[in-house]
């Protein structure tokens, strides 16, 4: 199958939607598909694959707690129209359709078998309100098969756009994280985040770490992954920046236990897979995305509350045979998000819309002044 698929969000920084996108593409073309995959990025950015479209440069804009790195501009349609009509593709696969950006474009061009993946589960949206008024909801009943990627996800776009579409999680390659786990050292913590979003939660974990750090039999070391301006460093904790998935994948083998500190503007928890994979007891905050990611799986505790989360780790730093049950636990629950198993359920979707046409691309509409409509034959003014 030739399938094209079209990300909103730049490829130049990484992201949960730009990471997801890649790795399906990889899996499908391992399967034996022929994949090509639109999206913002800048010429000179290092490491993107081959069978990435780079369209360009992007700006940041403020959304959903975080900043979506989008790209605007009449390049975009002329990028994306030449994308479907060069791809002869029997599917177009559209990641947040409702981003206007590539993808939302790629919806208004676009005729035939089209699936979108919607990945955002925000608060209710004024401005999504009008577009679905005035445009949006037109291009949406184009869309053959929906993906959402958690049930949080598919209420939201229920809720906000209408639409039926199908829960198919994200994935992760559970081997490269289940290789770590013999590295894995008691009483060593990980956290993984952009340190400069309050929502990722860091300062309500340090503020947990302060409660404990006098208290017997409460030893312990704290890797912090993810860039930002790094907090004051102490003997009990290392700041390691931005780093590789290989880096990031061992630093989650050596760490016993896994802490998700999020505050909030997730619609499903990745890093909660990949953390289990790597054989980490998981402690979150009881947020919808991470219960429903966890299960019994793991622990939860009060959302934004230093103190629950102090109680937690404490109990899990007196209790070895608690922490061997949950990383035992979380390794047959991360099974279940392998991109083997999840791009099975996508191809799935697929078939049920391919239709044996190509997608097509909407006609393009050239521009003639009013003076010359005047003069086609059979208009204009008779002698």
């Amino acid at each position: 199958m030739r399938v094209g698929i079209v990300c909103p969000y730049s490829f130049d920084e990484p992201g949960g939607v730009q990471n997801h996108v890649l790795e399906l593409a990889n899996t499908l073309i391992a399967s034996g598909h022929d994949v090509r995959v639109l999206g913002p990025c800048s010429p000179s950015t290092p490491h993107v694959p081959s069978f990435v479209t780079r369209g360009g440069a992007a700006i940041g804009v403020p959304y959903n707690g975080s900043v979506a790195r989008i790209a605007i501009g009449p390049h975009v349609t002329r990028i994306t129209r030449r994308f479907i009509e060069d791809g002869g593709f029997d599917v177009l696969h559209i990641h947040e359709p409702n981003s206007p950006s590539f993808s939302m474009e790629a919806l208004r061009l676009a005729h035939g078998p089209i699936v979108a993946t919607y990945h955002a589960s925000a608060e209710k949206s004024f401005l999504l309100k009008v577009a679905q008024a005035t445009f949006l909801t037109p291009m949406l009943e184009k869309i053959g098969g929906g993906i959402a990627v958690s049930d949080m996800a598919r209420q939201w776009q229920v809720q906000q756009l209408g639409g039926d579409p199908v829960a198919i999680p994200n994935g992760i390659h559970v081997q490269t994280f289940a290789e770590q786990t013999h590295r894995t050292q008691p009483r060593r913590l990980a956290f993984v985040g952009r340190l400069d979003e309050p929502r990722k939660g860091l300062d309500i974990l340090l503020g947990a770490l302060e409660q404990i750090n006098n208290q017997d039999g409460c030893e312990y070391h704290l890797d912090v992954i993810g860039g930002g301006k790094p907090r004051q460093s102490t003997p009990r904790i290392t700041y390691h920046g931005r780093v590789t998935d290989e880096e990031k994948a061992r630093l989650l083998g050596e760490a016993s236990i896994f802490i998700a500190p999020n505050t909030g503007g997730e619609s499903f928890g990745i890093i909660l897979v990949e953390a289990m994979a790597a054989g980490c007891a998981v402690v979150a905050s009881d947020i919808p995305a991470f219960r429903a990611v966890l299960g019994d799986a793991g622990l939860t505790f009060a959302n934004g509350n230093s103190g629950a989360l102090a109680r937690v780790l404490q109990r899990l730093l007196h209790d070895p045979d608690l922490v061997a049950d949950l990383r035992g636990r979380g390794e047959k629950q991360a099974v279940q998000y392998d991109w083997s198993v999840v791009a099975k359920k996508v191809l799935q979707v697929y078939e049920t819309v391919a239709d044996g046409h190509p997608v097509t691309c909407k006609p393009l509409r050239r521009y003639r002044p009013s003076f010359l409509r005047q003069l086609q034959p059979g208009k204009g003014n008779r002698a």
